[in-house]
């Protein structure tokens, strides 16, 4: 059964109703679909069809209103550096999961811009959550996070898909993220020629076929 959710903000119109998202028995694994900045929970449902069989999916939107169209996750710096927002981001997240998700589910979070820096908090912070990770066109925090010297110990599984065209990442933040990925993750890394910052059906192709091997 594949649900779609709404994380809540003050500010943010009422979601309609939805059952829980393990349903009537706990489920072993859950995607999260993490949208990036300006967009909704509604951008990134169309992956579902790239999720192995069986795999249930949750959609959530982002806690604060953009200043012109959809949402975000947090304040986005022109540096790039980092915001605490990206902390309450991540708090507002994991109190999303401890409300609708069953404590023996693992994540399986799927982000997009800023929704990948979202899909890697949620591994740097609890990572016993996660069963793989996947992060589109994204870059991680260079914020210290609490479960980083664990990470380099035990390598869990990333899927990192960029373009090399992708105007909106800036090239130093690809090269920490690179660096991160390769010392705290088990990293399966594709560059995909021509592509902008956006997603691709080979780039989606490949991200089926990874969680297809890491999720059994």
């Amino acid at each position: 059964m594949h649900n779609l959710f709404s994380l809540q903000s003050p500010d943010s119109p009422p979601a309609q109703p939805s059952p829980s998202p393990q349903g009537p028995s706990p489920q072993k694994f859950l995607a999260v679909f993490l949208h990036g900045y300006g967009s909704d929970e509604r951008d990134l449902a169309g992956l579902s069809e790239y999720l192995p069989e069986g795999v249930p999916w949750a959609s959530v939107r982002a806690p604060l209103r953009h200043p012109s169209f959809g949402y975000s996750w947090y304040q986005l710096e022109v540096d790039f550096s980092p915001s605490a927002s990206i902390v309450e981001a991540t708090d507002t997240l994991w109190s999303w999961v401890d409300a609708n998700v069953s404590a023996s589910t693992l994540l399986v979070p799927v982000g997009f811009s800023q929704g990948a820096m979202m899909a890697t908090q949620l591994l740097r912070t609890r990572p016993e959550r996660i069963g793989a990770t996947v992060a589109l066109s994204g870059y991680v925090s260079s914020a210290p996070q609490p479960a980083d010297a664990a990470l380099e110990q035990t390598r869990p599984p990333l899927f990192w898909g960029r373009g090399d065209q992708d105007p909106v990442i800036p090239r130093a933040e690809v090269t920490a993220a690179s660096e991160w990925f390769d010392s705290h993750t088990n990293l399966e890394a594709r560059i995909y020629q021509g592509m902008g910052h956006s997603v691709s059906e080979t780039e989606l192709s490949d991200v089926r076929r990874f969680l297809s091997r890491e999720l059994g």
